[in-house]
C-alpha cells in the first residue's frame, strides 16, 4: 500500500503524494500543508495519529509537485479537484481532512465541494477567506506585489522576509536546529510556483467560503495557539457558522499549534476522533 511519487491529477498537472499504510478498518488521514511548506512539514502532526493510513500531500508549486505556469491551476477549485483525483488514485473513498493554515483552506474547500469524502475536518489556524470585497482587492494586490517580489529577488530573499513575519516568531522558542532546518526546507521551493500560489489560492484570490458553512454537515475542529490572537477570532467565527464544530486553544503555541505544543495537539485530535468515530 506505501507509495511515494507523483500522481497525474490533470493533463499537464502532477502532485507529489507519500502514502504510507495503516489500519486498514479506519479512514485514512490526508495532511495538507501552509503555504511555503510541503507534505513532509506535516509529519509530526501524523504522529499525534499513529498507526493510520497517512497521505501527505505536495500542494500546487510546493515541494516535488508540478509548478504549472498559469496561476488558474492554483486556484481553489482545481486544487480540490485535483486532490479529490489523489484520493481517486489511491483508492481512498474517505479520509479526515488536517490542515494548516493555507492547507486547512483547501481543506475546508474540498469538503465544501465533497462532503461525503470527508471524515472529519481538523483544522489548524483555518480562515474561510475575506468575505468583504473591498479587504479582498487590497489582499489580492498585496499578494500580487509579494509574488512579483518573490520573482524578482529570489528564494533566498523572501525566506528571510516571510521568516521575519511577526506570525512566525513564536516558533523560536523550537530552537536554532528547528529554524535552520525550516528555512532550509523553505529555500528548496521554487519562486514561480510560490509566485502563482499566492495569485491563484492567496487570501486576496480564492472565493470567500464563511456564507457556505451553515449547511456543512462534517464534523470540525478548529484548532489555534493561545498566542495567535487573530486566527483564534477567525477560528471562533467558524466555529459559530460551522453546525458541528468545536474549538481546541493549546497553550503555549502561536500559529503552527501542532508544532510548538505537539502534545497537546495529539491530546486533542486523539480526544475528537475518538468521540467522532465512536458516534
Amino acid at each position: 500500500m506505501s507509495f511515494a511519487g507523483r500522481i497525474v491529477v490533470a493533463p499537464g498537472r502532477r502532485l507529489f503524494v507519500r502514502d504510507e499504510g495503516g489500519d486498514a478498518a479506519r479512514d485514512a488521514l490526508l495532511l495538507l500543508h501552509g503555504f511555503t511548506g510541503c507534505g513532509e512539514t506535516m509529519r509530526a502532526a501524523a504522529q499525534a495519529l499513529p498507526g493510520r493510513r497517512h497521505l501527505f500531500v505536495d500542494l500546487p508549486g510546493h515541494g516535488e509537485s508540478d509548478a504549472p505556469p498559469d496561476a488558474a491551476a492554483y486556484a481553489m477549485e482545481c486544487c480540490t479537484r485535483d486532490l479529490l483525483a489523489v484520493l481517486d488514485a489511491r483508492g481512498v473513498a474517505r479520509a479526515h481532512l488536517l490542515g494548516y493554515s493555507l492547507g486547512a483552506r483547501v481543506a475546508l474547500g474540498l469538503a465544501l465541494a465533497a462532503p461525503q469524502r470527508a471524515a472529519s475536518l481538523l483544522l489548524v489556524g483555518a480562515r474561510a477567506g475575506l468575505s468583504e470585497a473591498a479587504a479582498r482587492s487590497a489582499r489580492r494586490r498585496a499578494d500580487e506585489k509579494l509574488a512579483d517580489d518573490i520573482l524578482a529577488r529570489g528564494m533566498a530573499w523572501f525566506t528571510d522576509y516571510w521568516m521575519a513575519l511577526p506570525l512566525f516568531q513564536s516558533q523560536r522558542r523550537l530552537g536554532a536546529e528547528f529554524w535552520a532546518a525550516a528555512k532550509a526546507q523553505r529555500l528548496r521551493n521554487r519562486p514561480e510556483g510560490l509566485a502563482n500560489s499566492l495569485r491563484g489560492i492567496g487570501l486576496g484570490a480564492q472565493p470567500p467560503l464563511a456564507e457556505s458553512l451553515a449547511g456543512l454537515e462534517v464534523p470540525a475542529l478548529l484548532i489555534t495557539g493561545a498566542l495567535d490572537a487573530r486566527f483564534g477570532e477567525a477560528a471562533d467565527d467558524l466555529a459559530r457558522r460551522m453546525p458541528r464544530a468545536c474549538r481546541a486553544v493549546l497553550p503555549q503555541a502561536g500559529h503552527a499549534a501542532h508544532l510548538e505544543n505537539p502534545r497537546a495537539f495529539a491530546r486533542a485530535l486523539r480526544r475528537f476522533l475518538a468521540a467522532v468515530e465512536d458516534s
